[in-house]
Formats: structure tokens, C-alpha cells, sequence
């Protein structure tokens, strides 16, 4: 898959900003290879990531980005020094500490995305907290994937599917693709248009996986503690070039016969 090219500031704006709105997805990748580089602990990357992911959240709007899902701490992630999953834990208090109010006044709906189970009784009163408190906001849609992983939503949606086939409530021959995505923990948001991951990494990582069925991918060569507006618009320049057929044939190869 082809890199998107690199942000211009100065150029032309992103081509048909006033045409449907969006949902990108980003994954936060690279922060502990910034710090590395900076002779820096890995601690204080994650901590300019915060900055970056404020940067990007108030830039997101004015790109006509609805919905924006960011991917904040995996499944996976639990495997990595107990120091450093300590101070991934502290990311979401220090991010809606210092920005929820800021979000709840412009409109902002926070939801996080993942399984509780394994966080401690803290971190999930402040995310309830963020989720209650902008419930009634539709401006823009901010989902959190934290303690998620794809596999593990796709494996908890067939659980609570089965859960109400054996409670009679649904039937197992009524099992079909859309009925399925409402099992899901992204059920509430459409499937990403795009999804952009820094870094210079170019995969998932268990990111979305049944949303991922039909969105553009765009990798860049930033790292995420560096990330600003500017990187998000030259990703969305990048998706406006695409022509998205969904399974379909093009309209240049129908007229063509």
C-alpha cells in the first residue's frame, strides 16, 4: 500500500471539505520511539502523545471529520513493563483532567470502546464520568479505544449473541452481517471512511478489524507525538483522491464495456 504524501501546509486546502462528513480512525503509534530518540523516558512520550491527541481533536472538525476513533491502549499492551502500563493507565485522567470540559462545551460526545474488566475502579469512574457528562452532545463523536483489541470485540459479540440465543431472544439462523455488527462495542458510530496510522508502521495491529472491511488505509512517516493538523489534512487530501467502489466495478471500466 502506497504512503500518503507528506503534509503541505501551504497548499491548496483538502479537496471537497463541504462533501460528506467522515469517521477517521488513528492509530496513536510511536510515542515510546520518540522519547527513544530524545534520549527520553518512554513515559514522556506518552505523555506529548496526549498534546498531539489534543491538537488533533480540535483540528478534526474543521476537516469535516464527524467521528473520530483513536487508539489508545490494546489488548496486547498489558504485555509491556508493568512501569509503562502504569503510566498508559494515567493517559486517559490526564487527557480528560485537563480537556473535558473544553469538549463538553463544544459538543463533543465522548464514548470508550474496549472491555472494563482488568482496569481499576478510578480509571473507569473517569471514563463514565467523560461518557455521562457529554452524553447528550452530537457536534462531533470522540471514541476511545482503550483496553480494546478487534479480536477480542468480534470474540465478545458472538458471546452476547450466543448469550441471547440461549435466552430465546434471537434466533441462530437470524445471524446475518449487519445483524452481527450490532453486537459490536462500535455499533453506535458508522464504519471508519479512512483510517491513518503514524509512525511509518503499515498494519492493524487488531485495530477495527470487521470495520476495517471497506476503509482506505494511509500510513505516514511521523511520529504520533508530532502529529498536528497538518498531517491529518494531508491524510484527508490523500482519501479524496481514492475512488471507493465498495466490491463494485469502476464507472470508467463500465462505459469502457
Amino acid at each position: 500500500m502506497a504512503r500518503s504524501p507528506e503534509p503541505n501546509p501551504s497548499g491548496p486546502p483538502a479537496s471537497n471539505l463541504a462533501g460528506e462528513a467522515l469517521h477517521v480512525a488513528l492509530v496513536m503509534d510511536g510515542n515510546g520511539r520518540w522519547a527513544k530518540r530524545r534520549g527520553l523516558p518512554r513515559s514522556l512520550g506518552h505523555r506529548a502523545g496526549v498534546e498531539a491527541l489534543k491538537r488533533t481533536v480540535a483540528a478534526a472538525p474543521e476537516l469535516n471529520i464527524r467521528y473520530l476513533t483513536v487508539f489508545g491502549f490494546s489488548t496486547e499492551n498489558w504485555s509491556r513493563p508493568a512501569t509503562e502500563v502504569a503510566e498508559l493507565m494515567a493517559l486517559p485522567r490526564r487527557y480528560f483532567e485537563s480537556d473535558l470540559g473544553r469538549l463538553e462545551r463544544e459538543g463533543v460526545r465522548v464514548r470508550v470502546i474496549g472491555r472494563r474488566a482488568g482496569l481499576n475502579a478510578d480509571l473507569i469512574q473517569i471514563i463514565e464520568e467523560a461518557e455521562r457528562r457529554t452524553a447528550a452532545n452530537d457536534k462531533f463523536f470522540l471514541q476511545v479505544a482503550f483496553n480494546y483489541g478487534g479480536q477480542a470485540d468480534v470474540t465478545d459479540a458472538a458471546r452476547r449473541f450466543a448469550q441471547d440465543v440461549a435466552a430465546g431472544l434471537v434466533k441462530a439462523e437470524d445471524l446475518d452481517e449487519a445483524r452481527f455488527t450490532t453486537y459490536l462495542s462500535t455499533a453506535a458510530t458508522p464504519p471508519p471512511d479512512l483510517i491513518v496510522r503514524p509512525s511509518g508502521e503499515q498494519r492493524l495491529s487488531n485495530f477495527l478489524l470487521w470495520e476495517a472491511a471497506y476503509s482506505e488505509l494511509i500510513f505516514q512517516d511521523v511520529l504520533w507525538p508530532d502529529y498536528g493538523p497538518e498531517h491529518l489534512k494531508a491524510a484527508i487530501d490523500a482519501f479524496r483522491t481514492r475512488e471507493r467502489r465498495y466490491g463494485a466495478v469502476a464507472d470508467d471500466a463500465l462505459a469502457a464495456g
